[in-house]
């Protein structure tokens, strides 16, 4: 086994059936049930996306296994396995099981990174601390990649979807030029602003790079899904945006969500669903860049995150 070296990727999760979504709404909530209310509005929201949860968990299932894949191809790598294990945040197979597996399979040494670029305190931070804990308990030696939002071939996959996109509203008779495009992020409560959390600059630092790159003519940064709780949340949320847009009589948007690498509920509902009807009604043409999932130059940054980790560290 001394030849294995263990990769924990690590996202939020999601439940695995439309009839696990209480189980999985509870955990988010610290062990709180929902109300009847809270849990029609979640489950409404997966059945309104096509496909419900299905589709979701499929991709995050498929990003471990590419990532693999990727890993063991690296010239790097010679003579050294890479062995990719799933942990969930807010699902099974949670952060501690990934870690207990490793551990049950003989692996000695391990590396963790997460499904999303940017640090923060509350976000990246909090799977790492889990995955720390677990793994000193079990006497696991573990490090981590904890962001990775100006690695070169990520700002590449990013340039080239805005690129892609810009191109089909041109086609269909816009100036690229006046695209209004919005780098997006899950909002967070704006106390992390005070504690000098890196979130938001490293978010503006990659909308810079990939804006950039694209050769986007006007862009901004807006947030999306923040969280119902009583503390304030960074802001503004696309949807004021959007209406902020209007009164610009911008006509033509385009959604790039950054912060997530993934099809996500937040992107599929947030975004396909909900910020499009609102720009639908304000006469507004309003499309997304498509997800980055298991694109080769997104299993390709986090492979050369990995190994690059690897040499740095336990790889010595």
């Amino acid at each position: 086994m001394s030849n294995k070296i263990g990769v924990l990727v690590m996202s939020y999760g999601t439940p695995e059936s439309m009839e696990g979504i209480e189980a999985y709404y509870t955990h988010i909530r610290r062990g709180n049930k929902p109300s009847d209310e809270q849990l029609k509005e979640l489950t409404d929201r997966y059945e309104a996306i096509v496909g419900g949860v299905f589709p979701l968990r499929e991709n995050t299932d498929r990003q471990v296994r590419t990532l693999q894949d990727t890993l063991n191809r690296d010239e790097r790598a010679q003579n050294i396995e890479f062995v990719c294990y799933q942990g969930l945040k807010h699902a099974a197979p949670f952060i501690e099981d990934g870690v207990e597996q490793m551990v049950k399979d003989g692996i000695k040494q391990a590396i963790g990174i997460v499904l999303a670029p940017h640090y923060s305190v509350m976000s990246v931070g909090t799977y790492v601390k889990r995955a720390q804990a677990k793994a000193e308990e079990a006497g696991l030696q573990i490090s981590f990649v904890e962001s990775y939002h100006m690695h070169p071939l990520l700002i590449e996959a990013l340039a080239k979807r805005v690129s892609a996109k810009l191109d089909l509203f041109e086609e269909a008779g816009a100036f690229r030029e006046s695209v209004r495009v919005l780098f997006s992020a899950h909002s967070l409560p704006e106390r992390i602003l005070s504690m000098g959390d890196p979130y938001q600059d490293q978010l503006l630092e990659t909308s810079k790079a990939v804006a950039e790159q694209a050769k986007v003519g006007q862009w901004q940064f807006t947030w999306q899904s923040a969280g119902r709780t009583h503390e304030p949340w960074l802001g503004p949320d696309i949807l004021e945006t959007l209406q902020d847009l209007k009164r610009e009589q911008v006509e033509d948007v385009l959604v790039a969500p950054i912060g997530f690498v993934s099809d996500h509920l937040e992107v599929l509902y947030d975004l396909d669903i909900e910020a499009k009807a609102i720009a639908k009604e304000m006469d507004m043409r309003l499309e997304r860049i498509d997800s980055l999932n298991s694109d080769p130059l997104y299993m390709e940054t986090l492979s050369d995150c990995v190994i690059t980790s690897w040499k740095q560290g336990i790889g010595q």
